[in-house]
């Protein structure tokens, strides 16, 4: 877990480091903090708790945890996610670092939470890794999404079924990421076709996934590649991405007969008032609701019911409940989205509450007092 301890200092706040050499002059205390966010969230704070325990064993103390909140649980605004209590002059120069490991992961995983049970008959991968701060925010994202999936599973969504890379797969349950190819092997190829024919020669025994929208050609490509591979498609093994840029509609489409679709496929989805936002996810340019339903037509009149769509392109918690209300046959979406759309709303915030047991906290703070008493009598009980 980063950062080790002796790199502990290099990485936490100077008023921090101030108040911990203070502490060591004038005499240490036992402190509690209560660590609270602002907004709902889902606790996802394993990966901030693992972190403070090896940090006591590395300094030989010990720090008392108290989390009132299972993992994947709904915490309220102003609840607290977490009791720390322990040696103020080795707690003061953690504070920045633990926050770090908790308030985007909690946020991260309410996202995924509500993606995975808006769409609960779709499976999700999670596509993150490349809209990360580096590898330490991809372990958090990628955790995050594990957490959000397994508390939609349990209300019996599919939910997320891997990710992206090798180094986070294991929080799915898996030893390798999964994918599906980038649009770089199709320029590389030469075609959507030559593409696919390269990916299957190269993993035989494998499903494969083809990306169709690099030449604009959605339908046309998909149908090439379903007729190249009838018993892959047959046996529903071949999957088609749209990947649509939102600056043209799928192949064919435009706004009207955008809504033709929707009023074939998915009638009230059009028939209600629909907000700005709505009307875009369902008959606008890139990936809409219209056009994963226009793919699904061309690949069942041409005789391929079985192969299967992939979504991907700005799949948020409001897309996915957008593609719920037109009921779009999409197999699998790929996201990056449940990140925070606000990193404002990631911000977690530690408050001491007690010193040597005696209650104490920043006036206007004063509600911690009262809910620390609260759950900690309820755990007691």
């Amino acid at each position: 877990m980063r950062p080790e301890v002796d790199d502990i200092p290099r990485f936490t706040d100077a008023y921090f480091q101030k108040t911990k050499a203070a502490v060591g002059k004038f005499g240490d205390v036992q402190a509690t903090y209560a660590i609270f966010m602002r907004r709902p969230v889902l606790y996802t704070g394993e990966l901030a708790t693992r972190w403070l325990e090896e940090v006591a064993v590395s300094r030989g103390v010990t720090f008392k945890i108290e989390a009132p909140h299972k993992e994947g649980d709904w915490v309220g605004a102003g609840e607290p996610l977490l009791y720390i209590t322990g040696s103020l002059f080795h707690l003061v120069d953690l504070e920045t670092l633990y926050l770090q490991k908790l308030g985007a992961a909690c946020v991260a995983a309410i996202n995924a939470f509500m993606m995975a049970k808006a769409l609960p008959k779709t499976a999700f991968l999670a596509m993150d890794a490349r809209h990360c701060a580096g590898s330490d925010m991809a372990e958090l994202m990628a955790y995050a999404a594990s957490v959000g999936s397994k508390a939609a599973r349990a209300l019996g969504a599919i939910g997320f079924i891997g990710n992206a890379t090798d180094a986070t797969a294991h929080f799915f349950g898996t030893d390798r990421g999964l994918g599906t190819m980038p649009h770089a092997l199709i320029g590389y190829a030469g075609s959507t076709l030559r593409a696919a024919e390269m990916l299957h020669d190269t993993y035989p025994d494998e499903d494969m996934t083809v990306l169709v929208d690099y030449y604009g050609r959605e339908i046309s490509d998909a149908l090439e590649v379903a007729c190249r591979f009838p018993e892959m498609a047959s046996a529903g093994r071949l999957a088609f991405r749209l990947d649509t840029h939102g600056g043209r509609y799928l192949e064919g489409m435009d706004l009207q007969s955008s809504y033709a679709v929707l009023d074939r496929c998915a009638p009230n989805a059009i028939r209600s008032y629909r907000t700005e936002a709505e009307l875009r996810h369902l008959v606008g340019t890139g990936v809409t609701a219209a056009s994963i339903w226009r793919l699904r037509e061309a690949l069942n009149e041409a005789g391929f019911p079985n192969t299967k769509i992939v979504a991907s392109s700005g799949f948020n918690v409001e897309k996915c409940q957008t593609m719920a209300i037109a009921e779009a046959p999409v197999d699998l979406v790929g996201t990056g989205s449940y990140l925070p759309d606000r990193w404002s709303e990631t911000y977690a915030t530690a408050d001491i509450i007690e010193y040597n047991g005696k209650a104490s906290v920043k006036v206007g703070r004063e509600f911690l007092l009262a809910k620390s008493r609260a759950t900690r009598a309820g755990s007691a009980g």
